[in-house]
């Protein structure tokens, strides 16, 4: 099991209350953030890769996203060369579509099926399809 599934599970374990959709949602866009920023740099966190490294990491910024469930706090990683804005904050998007990215995103990931529908009704959405 990896450390995001585990991650995610824990989250689910939580109690129900106010803050675990924020932490829900926190997660995914966590998760989704350093996927793309993978896919820019030309590898993980903490990798080395010099035949394929487009760029490095340099820091973070600190960004709040207004959801529906509330504020989430967003670190956004920042880049030596290029900028990044992850996808789910581009202007005149709605949350409700970014999220559906970022659970869509989860599940092309791996995360099973009932990780994710349970995901979904966390957020007070009504479920997936497995198929």
């Amino acid at each position: 099991m990896t450390n995001e599934m585990m991650s995610l599970r824990g989250l689910l374990e939580k109690s129900a209350d106010a803050d675990l959709l924020r932490e829900m949602i926190g997660f995914a866009a966590e998760r989704l953030m350093e996927l793309e920023v993978a896919a820019l740099t030309g590898a993980g966190h903490g990798e080395r890769n010099p035949d394929q490294r487009l760029t490095h990491r340099n820091g973070y910024r600190e960004r709040d996203w207004e959801t529906r469930a509330g504020t989430v706090e967003l670190r956004i990683p920042k880049l030596r060369k290029g900028s990044y804005l992850p996808g789910f904050l581009e202007p005149r998007r709605m949350a409700e579509k970014a999220l559906t990215a970022v659970i869509q995103e989860a599940y092309i990931q791996g995360i099973s099926t009932r990780s994710v529908d349970d995901l979904v009704k966390a957020m007070g959405m009504s479920g997936i399809s497995k198929s």
